[in-house]
């Protein structure tokens, strides 16, 4: 399974003209093995400008080619932070030449912050949908939950925010279906992170 994910990431790459930097082939295999193997659940965080947002997208896209039925949730701080993520994936979808089959003739649900495919008919949930940290969330049920950057100066600079923060993040357990996966991708902030396991 992570031979199809590389050879995809490696696919877009030739297309863009670069090759692929090994840390990124890292950060694909820590995204694939968080996916398939229980508990599903991760934290990646790496040096900024690393591209893990760019390869996450990358990594989303691969898991809607090879799993079409997939329903995904891009949750950041702020919506316009996950509408960029929900963008990346959908400027792959319309260029990765493996793509092409999942692009839909009729464009209905196919924006900056709802993307649906072709897909097995009877999901009623977009392919992929994004919302802000304090969007509605009420009644969504996804298989893939992307966390990225929902702590911000704006979201955890307050033992109140990081308290609320965390709260809300709770209610991801009722969303996620019970196969589904849940990857956090982001920067401590704060000393009393919300990506502190200890």
């Amino acid at each position: 399974m992570i031979a199809e994910f590389v050879s995809f990431l490696d696919e877009w790459n030739r297309v863009l003209g670069f090759a692929t930097p090994a840390h990124h082939r890292r950060i694909m295999e820590f995204l694939v093995s968080v996916f398939e193997e229980s508990p599903r659940r991760g934290l990646l965080m790496a040096f900024r400008h690393s591209g893990k947002s760019t390869v996450v997208g990358i990594f989303a896209t691969c898991v809607l080619y090879l799993y079409p039925q997939t329903r995904i949730l891009i949750l950041s701080a702020e919506n316009g932070l996950s509408t960029r993520m929900v963008s990346h994936i959908r400027h792959i979808l319309e260029n990765h030449p493996w793509c092409t089959e999942l692009i839909p003739a009729n464009k209905k649900e196919w924006s900056a912050g709802r993307i649906t495919i072709n897909r097995p008919i009877g999901i009623r949930e977009p392919s992929v949908i994004c919302q802000g940290i304090h969007g509605n969330i009420t009644g969504m049920r996804a298989d893939l939950i992307i966390c990225d950057d929902v702590e911000v100066p704006n979201t955890s600079n307050t033992v109140q925010k990081r308290e609320d923060l965390r709260e809300r993040l709770r209610e991801l357990d009722f969303i996620l279906s019970p196969s589904g996966s849940m990857i956090y991708i982001g920067t401590p902030h704060t000393h009393d992170t919300i990506y502190r396991t200890e």
